[in-house]
């Protein structure tokens, strides 16, 4: 019998001021606080991170934090695999990112690292880029090898930049960061993020510019240069198939999964099978999302995000049709428990926390 006390949950605002950010947050998400004023860099739409979780915002569970229903009911929400794995935590945070000027030249460590440095998990990620003015760019990886020494040199007299590689970007690109590889999103982008449930962050380099507070700004060179991966790589882009009325495979690794659903008419989800909770960010335009078991229902609006709990991941999405368009593009993020392959590391890291 399904419980019908599981439903798709919404959350409250969770915005971030930091001083890189822009204003077309709040404007793209219908929030109308003072907040809109100011330079707001990210709204954090699902998180169990301990310095900033989530709150839920309708249902029997509103007003509650995610991260106590989620201590409540595991299983349930985040699924029997994940919830043995990461040890009854949720192990994404997403997001959506306004980069109106360039964010520091920064580096995430990996699991093992941050374990040993900070007690924390590490921190892959993947951006998708949303929107992003003319020739804008961002930096992902490294265009020569260098060594460490040469690093430290560069970060010291400024020259970082120069041996970074940079991307033009557009609508719908994306690009996928494991843990040590150098990146920085820079101005006039808005993306969405998905990454492993972790605040670690080493900034490398910040253009000598002020915080929020109007003191420099941290950088953490010594443990960045530990974090890095100095390796070349010929494509640093992930390039994936985007076909209309279909989950199109985006990305497939050991922390996430990530599929890019492009719809203009109802479109049945069935992800019982992967015995994990499903996170749909809306990019584009609103839509309903109907869950097959309990008939439960809400309205997804674009700019937000929901959490479907694992148990009842069996669900359409209805595309709401207005003056422009009945278009809908979602991204969800999920761990897939039926590829055994790809989690080994997240069980090895959750072994190592245990002892």
């Amino acid at each position: 019998m399904t419980d019908t006390s599981l439903y798709p949950f919404l959350f409250k605002p969770n915005l971030h001021r930091i001083v890189w950010g822009g204003r077309k947050l709040c404007k793209w998400k219908g929030i109308d606080t003072e907040e809109k004023q100011q330079p707001i860099g990210e709204s954090w739409e699902v998180s169990a991170v301990p310095s900033s979780p989530s709150t839920i915002n309708n249902g029997i569970y509103k007003d509650r934090l995610l991260t106590e229903v989620v201590s409540e009911r595991p299983e349930e929400i985040l699924g029997e695999a994940v919830a043995k794995k990461y040890g009854n935590k949720l192990p994404l945070l997403v997001k959506f990112i306004d980069a109106e000027r360039d964010l520091s030249i920064q580096v995430h460590p990996d699991d093992e690292m941050a374990l040993r440095e900070h007690g924390k998990f590490g921190k892959t990620e993947m951006w998708y880029v949303i929107d992003a003015k003319p020739g804008a760019f961002l930096y992902a990886g490294f265009n020569r090898h260098l060594t460490e020494q040469e690093y430290k040199e560069k970060v010291a007299n400024g020259s970082i930049t120069d041996v970074l590689a940079r991307h033009e970007v557009r609508r719908g690109d994306v690009f996928y960061l494991p843990a040590g590889r150098v990146h920085a999103i820079c101005g006039g982008i808005l993306l969405a993020e998905v990454q492993q449930s972790s605040d670690v962050t080493y900034r490398i380099f910040d253009y000598n510019r002020p915080g929020m507070d109007g003191k420099p700004r941290e950088l953490h060179t010594e443990l960045a240069a530990k974090a890095l991966d100095f390796n070349v790589y010929d494509e640093y882009r992930t390039i994936y198939s985007n076909i209309e009325a279909q989950a199109n495979h985006c990305i497939d690794s050991q922390f996430f999964n990530v599929r890019v659903v492009d719809i203009d008419a109802p479109f049945h989800r069935n992800l019982i099978k992967y015995d994990s909770f499903i996170i749909t960010m809306c990019i584009e335009n609103n839509c309903r999302i109907k869950v097959r078991s309990t008939g439960d229902e809400v309205m997804l609006q674009e700019g937000w995000s929901c959490l479907i709990p694992a148990a009842i991941a069996d669900y359409d999405v209805i595309p709401l049709y207005n003056s422009n368009s009945g278009h809908v593009k979602l991204l969800d993020a999920f761990i897939d428990n039926k590829n055994k392959s790809l989690i080994n590391m997240a069980a090895r890291f959750l072994h190592i926390t245990r002892k």
